[in-house]
């Protein structure tokens, strides 16, 4: 489905892999569970303001949002499970899966505007 989202994969090391999910209701999502703005949540990435757990919180988000957009089954994603990725592919390959992510729905429509700015 076209629109506002951003998707990532990490490929994990045993040959599985672990699919992210941003859409703006989970972007909402993760507002709440961080206690700040996704736009603060965005300016602390640049700022270097976003630590481990901030960011395995948001690759919660974005696994659950991507388990419930394909509609698995199974048992929901933990936040043990988010860190369990990271513990095998390392903070830096999470991080980039995450903020690659987010940045495509918080950028969705940029180009459009740009065009034609009385849109």
């Amino acid at each position: 489905m076209p629109g506002a989202r951003g998707e990532g994969t990490i490929i994990l090391p045993g040959g599985g892999e672990c699919v992210v999910l941003f859409t703006n209701r989970a972007l909402a999502d993760a507002e709440k569970v961080l206690g700040k703005s996704i736009l603060a949540v965005a300016q602390g990435f640049g700022a270097g303001d976003m630590g481990v757990g901030d960011i395995a919180e948001l690759m919660l988000v974005g696994m659950r949002a991507a388990r419930h957009d394909a509609r698995a089954g199974g048992p929901v994603p933990t936040v043990a499970d988010a860190y369990g990725v990271m513990d095998q592919v390392g903070f830096t390959r999470v991080a980039e899966v995450v903020i690659e992510a987010i940045a495509a729905v918080l950028s969705y429509g940029k180009e459009e505007t740009e065009e034609n700015p009385n849109a």
